[in-house]
């Protein structure tokens, strides 16, 4: 296992050896934030990951009691400026596509309250484990902040009106609600989280690399397609994956009625 430690320690970053990162978000006096100092530890991590040839995966969590309170609103007050909020929004839009876009999944492990962006953050993320009496809002409203940005992945993962009613009244939901509408993956005792992100590690480490970047890639361009274009792309993918060693070893075993032997 190694570790870096990033600005102020404002993330702790940790690679294992089979090309796990683990990021925690290790400001839990401001409830995890995402100023200005937090986006850049972030997208600063997701490069590192995307620079090393063996990432597999990427797990994304965080310390005290909530894993992100969204954005740092006394941050945002000192400098009351149109030019200031379009520069960390678009610094806060880097750093959630930079998710979408790495070559590995990512795991939100949620052990606290996700709101607005920090609710956002679990709805960019790939997949999403939550510990039992999570809860998670979009509650910018309360504050006259329509949450304009972490509406673009909530509403890609719920369906549309339960997303305007969240979006629209600023209430919250449970880890069980958000479960049911397709914000997160599992819910699980706060006592068994560690070992549901884990169960979801190995299940897709046991997996080729390569089959599971072309996939990931494929899944997100596809989603903003017509479905002609989609059904283009895809064939198109399926058939650069299947001459792939991976899928042609896989091929093979499935035949033989044996293990896939996947090269690491």
């Amino acid at each position: 296992m190694t570790s870096t430690a990033h600005p102020s320690d404002i993330l702790l970053h940790e690679r294992d050896a089979r090309g796990v990162h683990r990021l925690t978000l290790n400001s839990p006096s401001t409830f995890n934030t995402l100023g200005e100092a937090m986006l850049a530890a972030l997208q600063n991590a997701f490069v590192q990951v995307e620079q090393d040839a063996d990432a597999r995966l990427v797990v994304l969590g965080a310390a005290g009691k909530a894993f992100c309170a969204g954005h740092n609103l006394k941050e945002m007050r000192a400098q009351p400026e149109l030019n200031y909020y379009q520069k960390l929004f678009a610094q806060c839009t880097r750093m959630m596509l930079s998710i979408q876009s790495l070559p590995v999944p990512v795991i939100a492990r949620v052990q606290g309250v996700a709101t607005a962006a920090g609710c956002q953050l679990v709805a960019q993320c790939d997949l999403a484990v939550a510990a039992q009496g999570v809860q998670f809002g979009v509650n910018g409203i309360d504050v006259g902040l329509f949450c304009a940005t972490p509406s673009v992945p909530l509403v890609r993962n719920m369906p549309a009106k339960q997303a305007m009613e969240m979006l629209l009244t600023g209430g919250f939901i449970s880890a069980d609600e958000a479960c049911q509408r397709g914000l997160i993956n599992r819910v699980a005792p706060v006592s068994e989280l560690d070992a549901q992100v884990n169960t979801l590690v190995d299940a897709i480490l046991a997996k080729p690399r390569e089959a599971v970047r072309l996939g990931k890639a494929l899944f997100y361009k596809q989603r903003e397609m017509g479905i002609e274009a989609a059904y283009q792309l895809a064939g198109q993918t399926m058939a650069c994956n299947m001459v792939h060693e991976v899928a042609q070893e896989g091929v093979q075993a499935f035949i033989e009625k044996r293990n896939p032997a996947w090269k690491p």
